[in-house]
C-alpha cells in the first residue's frame, strides 16, 4: 500500500481504525511531541511541590528522576501500542474490560483530562493576563478559546505544536536556568540535604503520577504512524521526550520554591519569569509559558474527545461524529475545565497536590492491566474488529479485568496518604508505597489468570472489516 503523500491537515477521523494508506511519520515526531509538551509550567509546579511538601533540593530532584525514569517507561510502553493497533489508547481497553465495561476507567480519564484543562488554565490564564494586562478571568477564557480551536484541527496540528513547543521551550528555559545560575547560588541549595523517606518518596510519586498520567492517551498521538516503524525507536523516542523535558521543567521548580518558600503559592508564572527578567523579556517569558500550555492542554481536550466518542460508540454500536458534534463535544469539554479553574486558582497548589495522588490510586492499576494484557497475554494481537462489537469476543462487561481493576484500587488504600484519608499501614511505614502495590499485584494476577480468563483471541487479518464498520 501507498501512504498519503499529503495528508488532511484538518483530521477526519476519531477513534476509528487507521489504515495503513493512511499512515505517515517518523518516530522522532513522537519526541517532539512529549518534549515540547513537558516543558511547561504545570510541570514546573510539580516539580516545586516536592520542595512545598518538606522535601531539600538535592533529594528532591533525585526523587523526581527516579519517579521518571519509571513513569515515563510505563507511558512509552502504550505509547509503543498505537502503530500496532492503530486505535486511540483506551480503545483497546476493551479487551481488559469489555466493550461497555471499558467506560469504566474511560470516565475517569475524563476526569484526569478535566483537570489537567483546569490547570492549564489557571497557569496559562496568569501568563496570559500579564502578557496582555488584562484579568486573570479574561486570559482563561482567551486561552480555553485557543484550546477548543486547536482540538478542532487535530492529529497533524498537535504534533507541529509540538514542534513549534519544543523550539520555544528550549529557548525560554534555557534562557532561565542561565538567569538562575548567574544571579543564585544554588550550589548552596544542593549542598543543604537533609535525606527522608517521606519527601523523597512523595518526589518520586509525584513525578511517577505525572507521567503515568500521560498513558492514557500516548497511543492517540502514535497511531498514525506506519505499522512497521520500530517499536524500540518509538519507546526510546516517546521515553527520552517525556523524561528529559519533564525532569528539565521540574528541576526549576524546585529551585524556584526552593528560592522563593513562601513568595510562590499564588503566583507560580509571575515569580518564574521574575527570577529571568523584566520588561520585554518578560512579555517574551510570558508569551513562551502560555504557548507551552496550548500543546498540552490540547491533548488533554483532544484526548477527552476520543474518551466520550469511546464510550458512546459502545453503547450505540457504531462510530458516527461530524464537524459540529465534535465541536460540541470539545467546548463541553473545556467548558467544564473552565468552570472549575475559576473555583480552583485561589487554591491551586493546594487542588492540585491533592488531585495528582489522585490520579495515581486511579490509574496505576489500568496501566498495569492494559501493558501486561497487550504485551504478556495477547503477544501484541487483538481482534480490532471485536473492540468495536459488544457481541464480539470480548463481550460488553469483562468481570474479571473490571475485579482486578477495582481490586487494585482498594488494595491501595490502606497505604495512602492523602487529603481526605490516611491509611493505617502508612502510618506505619511513615510513607505512602500505594502506586507501587496498585502496579504490582494487579499486573501480576492479570499476567497468571488472564489467558484463562480475559477472552484474549488470535490475530486476525481485518483492517477492511474494522475500517468499514468505523465509517
Amino acid at each position: 500500500m501507498t501512504t498519503l503523500k499529503t495528508p488532511p491537515l484538518i483530521e477526519a477521523r476519531v477513534i476509528d481504525f487507521i489504515p495503513e494508506n493512511e499512515r505517515h511519520g517518523k518516530p522522532f515526531s513522537q519526541f517532539t511531541l512529549w518534549f515540547g509538551a513537558n516543558l511547561q509550567i504545570t510541570a514546573i509546579v510539580t516539580g516545586s511541590l516536592a520542595v512545598v511538601l518538606g522535601g531539600d533540593a538535592f533529594w528532591s530532584i533525585i526523587g523526581l528522576l527516579i519517579g521518571q525514569l519509571i513513569g515515563g517507561a510505563i507511558m512509552a510502553l502504550h505509547g509503543m501500542q498505537g502503530p500496532k493497533l492503530g486505535l486511540p489508547q483506551m480503545v483497546s481497553s476493551r479487551a481488559q474490560f469489555g466493550v461497555l465495561g471499558a467506560s469504566i476507567p474511560i470516565v475517569l480519564v475524563c476526569v484526569l483530562y478535566m483537570g489537567f484543562n483546569t490547570t492549564g488554565l489557571v497557569l496559562a490564564g496568569q501568563a496570559i493576563s500579564q502578557l496582555a494586562h488584562i484579568s486573570n478571568t479574561a486570559g482563561i477564557l482567551t486561552f480555553a478559546a485557543i484550546i477548543i480551536t486547536s482540538a478542532m484541527i487535530g492529529y497533524r496540528f498537535i504534533h507541529r505544536l509540538g514542534r513549534i513547543a519544543t523550539i520555544f521551550g528550549i529557548i525560554a528555559f534555557s534562557y532561565l536556568f542561565v538567569r538562575l545560575l548567574l544571579v543564585n547560588d544554588v550550589s548552596l541549595l544542593l549542598e543543604n540535604r537533609h535525606f527522608s523517606w517521606h519527601s523523597f518518596l512523595i518526589a518520586v510519586s509525584l513525578s511517577a503520577s505525572w507521567q503515568i498520567s500521560f498513558s492514557p492517551y500516548a497511543s492517540d498521538y502514535s497511531r498514525y504512524l506506519p505499522s512497521n516503524t520500530s517499536s524500540s525507536k518509538i519507546f526510546l523516542a516517546i521515553w527520552s521526550g517525556s523524561v528529559l523535558g519533564s525532569q528539565i521543567s521540574m528541576v526549576l521548580g524546585v529551585f524556584a520554591a526552593a528560592l522563593a518558600g513562601s513568595h510562590f503559592a499564588g503566583n507560580e508564572v509571575g515569580y518564574i519569569v521574575s527570577l529571568g527578567a523584566s520588561g520585554v523579556m518578560a512579555a517574551l517569558l510570558y508569551f513562551s509559558i502560555a504557548f507551552g500550555k496550548i500543546t498540552i492542554s490540547t491533548l488533554n481536550a483532544y484526548g477527552s474527545l476520543m474518551c466520550l466518542t469511546t464510550i458512546a460508540s459502545g453503547f450505540r454500536r457504531q462510530i458516527s461524529h461530524n464537524r459540529y458534534q465534535r465541536l460540541a463535544v470539545v467546548i463541553f469539554i473545556v467548558a467544564v475545565s473552565t468552570c472549575l479553574a475559576f473555583l480552583a486558582k485561589d487554591e491551586f497548589l493546594r487542588a492540585f497536590k491533592a488531585f495528582l495522588l489522585f490520579l495515581l490510586t486511579f490509574f496505576t492499576p489500568w496501566a498495569a492491566i492494559n501493558i501486561v494484557s497487550f504485551y504478556f497475554v495477547s503477544k501484541g494481537h487483538y481482534d480490532n474488529a471485536a473492540l468495536m462489537d459488544p457481541d464480539g469476543c470480548y463481550g460488553r462487561w469483562n468481570f474479571f479485568g473490571i475485579g482486578i481493576y477495582f481490586l487494585g484500587v482498594l488494595i491501595q488504600i490502606p497505604f495512602l496518604d492523602s487529603a481526605l484519608y490516611t491509611g493505617a499501614l502508612y502510618t506505619w511505614l511513615g510513607t505512602d508505597i500505594s502506586w507501587i502495590v496498585g502496579l504490582v499485584i494487579p499486573a501480576v494476577l492479570y499476567w497468571l489468570f488472564g489467558k484463562q480468563k480475559a477472552g484474549q483471541v488470535a490475530p486476525q487479518e481485518n483492517e477492511t472489516e474494522l475500517t468499514e464498520h468505523g465509517q
